[in-house]
């Protein structure tokens, strides 16, 4: 009996772009991390993370942290900034009605790259 990824389980690439597409209408309607996306070529944006959040689910395609901290460089992305988008992530996971072990993996993957974006 083979086990399930996350990816698999809920759907996979197309669920996670519905996901993702509802996690940054959340993030742009935020007054705290919104402004960060003002300058973004989001249809782009949403690509990479519908992949990246992909490759977080057990799915294909998968981004460096060389490629991650780049991507952040520059930006002036706090703890408080982050702790905003965990919050995010969970209620949009909650909204598509994932498993909480299945967001605990999600959030886990976001939280051991805190340290590639937020300012120490």
């Amino acid at each position: 009996m083979s086990t399930k990824t996350p990816y698999e389980k809920y759907g996979g690439f197309s669920t996670v772009s519905r996901i993702v597409m509802r996690l940054y209408d959340k993030l742009l309607d935020d007054d705290d991390v919104g402004p960060f996306f003002d300058d973004v070529d989001m249809p782009s944006l949403i690509d990479h993370q519908t992949k990246f959040v992909s490759s977080l689910m057990g799915g294909p395609a998968s981004f460096s942290d060389t490629h991650i901290a780049n991507a952040h460089k520059g930006m002036a992305i706090y703890d408080a900034h982050f702790d905003r988008l965990k919050e995010l992530i969970q209620e949009t996971l909650d909204e598509f009605s994932v498993d909480q072990a299945d967001t605990d993996i999600v959030l886990g993957a976001f939280e051991a790259r805190r340290g590639l974006l937020v300012i120490r």
